[in-house]
């Protein structure tokens, strides 16, 4: 079983490593053969160079995470709510996220998906 203080230390590391814009440290939270489904329904993105690939495009907006309350612990996932900020098309938007984690036996991210969708996106036309 994950250790649920290195679960939630990973959710913070992922908010602060938007905040440095670095791409790099995302990735590093994740197993290699680990799966980003981002929003729910997409095609997943599996491995650390798509999951590479994929970070570094979503932060080429400037876009930076808020928690909106605590990390949610149960068995080998972490669940947690928050805010993305971004700058796009010239207009400052905001969506309203929740994510889950799934760890694995060395508290590495195997798989992450996002909630989220047109109802959750404020200030896109």
């Amino acid at each position: 079983m994950p250790d649920p203080a290195k679960m939630e230390a990973a959710v913070h590391e992922y908010v602060a490593a938007f905040d440095a814009g670095s791409p790099e440290r995302v990735a590093a939270l994740f197993a290699a053969d680990a799966s980003v489904e981002d929003p729910v329904g997409s095609p997943a993105k599996v491995g650390h160079a798509a999951i590479l690939g994929f970070y570094t495009e979503s932060m080429q907006t400037g876009a930076k995470l808020k928690l909106d309350g605590p990390v949610r612990i149960a068995g080998d996932y972490a669940a947690f709510a928050f805010s993305v900020t971004l700058h796009l098309g010239g207009k400052d938007l905001r969506i309203d996220v929740i994510d889950t984690f799934r760890f694995n036996e060395a508290n590495a991210v195997i798989e992450m998906r996002a909630y989220f969708g047109p109802t959750n996106m404020h200030g896109f036309a």
